[in-house]
């Protein structure tokens, strides 16, 4: 007979593996980590390239993101309220600018407008 003295014993008892974590582990790990996924696809046609398509995706904690040098959310207006209103107040000095400019060439800005 077979020695099974490392199997533990008892109801319900369950052969010793390798230690398990849960998904919110491996999340976590992920996350505190990064991970690069990459890709390609390109269709071709009678060996004419016709499209290429490159993907890469990165998966990481906000944190993890910005060590890598990744914080293009802070600047996107469409993301960020404070990239909007930076967007709206450099649009406004660029628009003071050019009336001050008008101004000292003598016209109210009247002619340039119509």
């Amino acid at each position: 007979m077979t020695d099974l003295g490392t199997w533990p014993a008892g109801p319900g008892a369950q052969p010793a593996g390798p230690p398990s974590g849960s998904l919110a582990d491996l999340l976590e790990r992920v996350l505190d980590k990064g991970i690069v996924i990459a890709g390609d696809i390109k269709i071709d046609l009678l060996d004419i390239e016709l499209l290429t398509i490159r993907l890469r995706l990165f998966i990481a904690s906000v944190e993890t993101a910005k060590k890598a040098g990744i914080d293009w959310w802070e600047t996107d207006p469409a993301l960020s309220s404070r990239a909007a209103r930076d967007a709206l107040t450099e649009e406004n000095a660029r628009l003071r600018a050019r009336l001050d400019a008008l101004e000292e060439a003598g016209t109210d800005g009247k002619e340039a407008v119509r």
